[in-house]
């Protein structure tokens, strides 16, 4: 078993009268990637928002690299952030800024290191997401859908994180583009020995790059695990989810990719 790096115990979320999340149980383990599933509503990105300390839950316990995340404050908390990346599901990139300021943002913000040294990493981040060199000068409204995708990135590998959060990454982009994404994260978690945990729709994602998918149904996750076993559930969502016409083109395609 490989060593647990995110541990979510009896997780409340509760907005008003909506209960999104009641007892929810969740691992991730190191080196993996994990999809992260469910029906709209489900409250996926609430659990991811609950992970990163962006939403604070009415109950329960989070915990990165064996930390207590709600006890945590000040330095230590600072250094466990650090450690996580992530890339919000429009990007979420600052307008005004260019790319390569966008992704110098978070090392000016934790690191009192020469501009000239911030630049240079800023370069290194925007090739290994992928883009060319002279894209660091755009602005985000100068860039296509997949482009911003990879700068939002590179922003997320700014800080050289263990973990790396991503928000339905491939929402938006045509099967090609997508498919390259998909590549590029699979790459780049073998390349740098990174945590994944990927949040998405698209069935040919699970298919080609996660290791184990979580499905969120009823409140909590029901269950946690390969693809094949989950396709084995007898679950309403699961069987229409996976078993239905996309899921079986995603999965022959999946099994066709891997004997080529």
């Amino acid at each position: 078993m490989s060593e647990t790096v995110i541990e979510v115990r009896g997780l409340r979320n509760q907005f008003g009268a909506q209960v999104v999340h009641e007892n929810l149980d969740l691992d991730v383990r190191r080196g993996e990637i994990i999809g992260v599933v469910g029906g709209s509503g489900s409250g996926k990105s609430v659990l991811l928002r609950s992970i990163i300390g962006l939403n604070r839950p009415r109950a329960g316990r989070v915990q990165l690299f064996g930390e207590d995340m709600g006890s945590l404050g000040g330095e230590r908390r600072a250094a466990i952030e650090q450690r996580c990346g992530v890339l919000f599901q429009n990007g979420a990139l600052f307008s005004s800024l260019t790319v390569a300021e966008n992704v110098a943002v978070p090392l000016v913000e934790r690191h009192g290191l020469p501009r000239t040294l911030i630049d240079r990493l800023a370069a290194l981040k925007i090739g290994l997401a992928g883009l060319p060199p002279e894209a660091g000068a755009k602005f985000p409204s100068e860039l296509s859908g997949g482009m911003v995708k990879r700068a939002a990135l590179a922003r997320a590998l700014a800080l050289d994180p263990d973990i790396l959060f991503l928000d339905e990454p491939t929402a938006g982009l045509d099967p090609i583009g997508a498919a390259a994404f998909d590549q590029l994260i699979l790459t780049l978690r073998d390349s740098l020995g990174l945590t994944v945990f990927l949040i998405t729709h698209d069935l040919d994602t699970l298919y080609t790059i996660c290791d184990r998918v979580a499905v969120l149904a009823n409140k909590r996750v029901l269950i946690n695990a390969p693809l094949a076993e989950v396709e084995r559930q007898d679950e309403p969502w699961i069987r229409d989810y996976f078993q239905g016409p996309r899921g079986r083109a995603a999965e022959h395609a999946a099994v066709a990719a891997k004997r080529n």
